[in-house]
């Protein structure tokens, strides 16, 4: 059955995603995006600069490498921080418990990894339920299965820096993300889950071989291994099951349609529109099709000057996909504050709503993108403005005697 807008959880359709990343970069370098960007020691004035744009949602994350810095030893003194800013501007918050991230003596690989990740799990829910016994605790356990056993597993780019290991990397994962969904659920079973993983669309070349079709088509139903073990619709050993899904995320960025033989994006925006981009309304509705749960838009930003248009071509998908009758509960501007390469942190994307402003000392300033804000702006109208249209009733055949 379809779950209306109205069962949604959430306190706002458009969230503000702050970038928490806190992964070993390709160098071998940790990073901690919360205090990059600033958001650790600005996020009063953060949260207040979401109120004109009626932001009430936003995503955060713990930073598991900074919580767990001896195995079984949680410090939650930087989440009790946040929860007490939330708390004082009324801000909702969705948590990722990891977010590319673990400590220094973990990786996916290793045979304790799944153990101290749901011991993670059970302490976060005690910490977390010890302050706020009654509120809705919306939890991701693990952003992007599918992205981190890519990087981490085939191309070197965190840990465990491997090739060709992809596989391997995303089963070590997933045993954790299901265990520590079991392990937060016997505590608290009203928890919410939040899966977040890239919504992408992979075709073959133009005039292609027939194996190019078949890999092409391996490839794009790949994406959704992740949640297909966490169903236990895959790797049932693994211990998934169908009631772990519950709010599906899909993170949906400019360059997550390309083809094969070569590899090769599809552009989104050009000047003569390429007909093999396919909207992001179909492709939720396909994947919403697989699923059948309510779902988000969990990231979604593009650099650069293109911002406004990028928003306004979100709010019209987004519209489509409501009209249309899909139970899209929201779309998350991520990031909602600019943030650097992960492995060049010289290089800012100039991707959020809000740029920001170097200095020498301090964390950076804030500088609204105000064409960016517009777009925005016009997205929303769309989406308030979108209705479910009636299905249209069958005639009844009339039969001939």
């Amino acid at each position: 059955m379809t779950q209306l807008l109205t069962d949604s959880p959430f306190r706002s359709f458009w969230w503000g995603g702050y970038e928490c990343t806190d992964q070993l970069n390709a160098f071998g370098h940790r990073v901690d995006f919360l205090n990059i960007t600033g958001h650790l020691q600005l996020i009063d004035q953060d949260y207040a600069d979401l109120g004109p744009f009626n932001i009430r949602t936003v995503r955060e994350g713990i930073r598991w490498a900074q919580i767990e810095k001896t195995p079984y030893q949680y410090d939650w003194s930087t989440v009790q921080v946040m929860l007490d800013a939330g708390q004082r501007a009324g801000i909702q918050q969705v948590w990722d418990l990891c977010h590319f991230g673990y400590p220094d003596d973990l990786t996916p690989l290793h045979p304790m990894f799944a153990r101290r990740f749901a011991a993670l799990c059970r302490a976060f829910v005690h910490f977390y339920r010890a302050q706020r016994p009654d509120e809705t605790l919306i939890v991701t356990p693990i952003n992007e299965v599918s992205f981190m056993s890519w990087l981490g597993g085939d191309v070197r780019g965190t840990s465990p820096y491997c090739v060709g290991q992809g596989w391997e990397v995303k089963l070590g994962l997933m045993r954790a993300y299901i265990e520590g969904s079991w392990a937060m659920r016997e505590i608290d079973p009203g928890i919410r889950f939040l899966s977040t993983e890239p919504l992408i669309n992979i075709l073959a070349p133009p005039n292609p071989w027939e194996s190019h079709r078949r890999e092409a088509k391996r490839a794009h139903i790949n994406q959704f291994q992740s949640v297909d073990i966490l169903a236990g619709r895959l790797c049932p050993e693994l211990g998934g099951h169908e009631s772990l899904l519950d709010i599906m995320g899909f993170n949906f960025y400019y360059d997550n349609q390309w083809h094969l033989h070569p590899h090769r994006h599809i552009g989104w925006n050009d000047p003569v529109p390429d007909p093999r981009w396919t909207p992001l309304s179909e492709l939720l509705a396909q994947a919403h099709k697989r699923y059948k749960r309510p779902f988000v838009v969990t990231e979604t930003s593009h650099p650069g000057v293109d911002r406004p248009i990028w928003w306004r071509m979100i709010g019209r998908e987004c519209a489509q996909a409501i009209s249309a009758g899909l139970p899209l509960w929201g779309a998350c501007l991520y990031p909602i504050i600019d943030r650097p390469d992960w492995d060049h942190l010289d290089q800012w994307h100039r991707s959020g709503l809000w740029d920001a402003g170097l200095r020498p000392d301090g964390p950076p300033y804030r500088h609204l993108h105000e064409p960016a804000a517009e777009g925005l702006r016009e997205a929303q109208a769309l989406v308030a403005a979108a209705k479910p249209q009636p299905k249209p009733q069958r005639q009844p055949r009339l039969v001939l005697q």
